[in-house]
């Protein structure tokens, strides 16, 4: 039968967030329905509510970082049984046909992945995410959350933790490997713990030394702020891989520069304007510049179960639903350490 829950959901663009009811649909032969417990706050769920990624299918409620229990499952459901702790990330949905979903790269269907929240799905319904009590979900894209963990501080993983693993894991970071994370943030915290689980030498590229004491604690072994101009010269041709994770504008060319030969530096911060370097840059010590999507089901799954074995969850700001309008404030003027989680046993009718 058809489910009504209580969510945050944004009526237009730039709005604040209201309590409504919302209906989850009845359980097809392959859904998990799912009581939400805790739901990350990403700083795309805000570039998207506001109207900065261009028009979306409003009323919206976001949310793409969901960890809870299985409450029912359809019929052909075998993979989780009613109780299990379960996560559900970025999207929701795939053809499961193409090249991509045949590799477990669901995140690049050719038909379209359907993602958590605000997208057209394969029936006609338009998807909403997190910032509720329960949803209903295709079984594949399901995960399964490894027992022992802080449920609240490994939600954000569902997105930075897959996030920042997938290109690290891609581009063959480990032992031996010199790395460069800019950015401290959300992602960037979660960022430089994997990298160290995965044994490489860390810096921390921030704009000042303010967050050091945090990002050595997570274990960085340098910090330097750009705003030095020495950094740059003393650093230079050092990293054999760097991890862009702030969304702002940077001048490519400079972070190109701290490339040893045959490195890659490589996005996953999206700035909303077109990003220009020379190709001198790239041409030097054979450099490659790249981007970096979330990973498919079968690596996120991985990546929980690593972050688990090495002990890593998100540094989280556990946080009550009626709060979330002054939380996003808080996330753009970066005043969160490090990401929000929202308890939803505080929503309320």
């Amino acid at each position: 039968m058809t489910t009504t829950v209580t969510a945050l959901s944004v009526p237009e663009a730039g709005a604040s967030f209201e309590t409504v009811e919302l209906e989850r649909r009845d359980l097809r032969s392959d859904d998990v329905r799912i009581d939400i417990a805790y739901a990350g706050i990403c700083h795309s769920d805000i570039h998207t509510v506001r109207g900065e990624w261009g028009e979306r299918p409003f009323p919206i409620t976001p949310g793409h970082e969901i960890i809870g229990t299985v409450a029912e499952v359809g019929s052909a459901v075998s993979r989780v049984k009613i109780g299990d702790t379960v996560g559900v990330g970025c999207f929701v949905d795939s053809c499961g046909e193409c090249a991509a979903c045949k590799d477990g790269e669901e995140q690049f269907c050719e038909r379209g992945v359907v993602q958590t929240y605000a997208t057209p799905d394969y029936h006609g319904e338009v998807t909403q995410g997190g910032y509720s009590q329960g949803v209903v979900v295709r079984d594949h894209f399901v995960l399964t959350i490894p027992d022992g963990v802080d449920l609240a501080a490994t939600t954000p993983l569902l997105c930075a933790g897959i996030t920042t693993y997938s290109p690290l894991k891609a581009h063959g970071v480990g032992p031996g490997s010199k790395v460069a994370v800019v950015g401290m943030g959300g992602l960037g915290h979660v960022a430089v713990k994997i990298a160290k689980a995965l044994g490489a030498e860390v810096t921390v590229l921030s704009r000042t030394t303010s967050k050091e004491e945090d990002g050595r604690s997570f274990g960085a072994d340098d910090y330097r702020a750009t705003k030095d101009g020495n950094a740059f010269e003393e650093l230079a041709s050092s990293f054999d891989f760097i991890l862009n994770t702030v969304g702002a504008d940077l001048d490519v060319d400079a972070y190109l520069g701290l490339l040893g030969r045959g490195g890659t530096l490589v996005n996953v911060g999206a700035p909303s304007a077109p990003q220009k370097f020379g190709i001198f840059s790239l041409l030097t010590n054979r450099r490659n510049y790249a981007g970096s999507m979330v990973g498919g089901i079968p690596e996120t799954q991985e990546m929980l179960d690593f972050c688990a074995e090495h002990g890593i969850t998100a540094t989280i700001e556990l946080i009550d639903a009626g709060d979330v309008d002054a939380y996003y404030d808080k996330v753009v003027d970066g005043d969160v350490r490090y990401r929000a989680v929202i308890d939803a046993k505080t929503l309320r009718a």
